[in-house]
């Protein structure tokens, strides 16, 4: 039994946008992203930088490199004793952009309702 276990968000239509994001990368970046999830699963709170770092608001990443040199990030709220996956993407700058935070926060608020 995962004592953090990670759980999709899913839309009003039923759709989990995470895991369609996962299922449409290459195998070998989702089993990295996997594995990096499940390290949050099995540790959290006791995981910390480089693997996850707070995003302010009870929002948390989940960082992972990818194989080709790349980096993903898996943003989550931690949600009833479970990791509430809300938004996965490619990231391509810096910082984290405003409008994934956004967009994460929006699903948060839809998760409550």
């Amino acid at each position: 039994m995962k004592p953090f276990p990670a759980k999709f968000y899913r839309t009003p239509s039923g759709r989990e946008p995470v895991r369609e994001w996962l299922k449409a990368l290459p195998r070998e970046d989702c089993q990295i992203i996997g594995e990096d999830l499940m390290r949050v699963e099995f540790r959290w709170p006791n995981v910390g930088l480089p693997h996850v770092r707070s995003l302010g608001r009870d929002l948390w990443e989940v960082r992972s490199s990818l194989s080709n040199g790349t980096i993903a990030r898996v943003i989550f709220c931690p949600y009833e004793n479970q990791m509430l996956l809300l938004h996965g993407f490619i990231k391509k700058t810096q910082k984290t952009p405003a409008r994934e935070i956004e967009l994460a926060l929006k699903r948060l608020n839809e998760s409550q309702q």
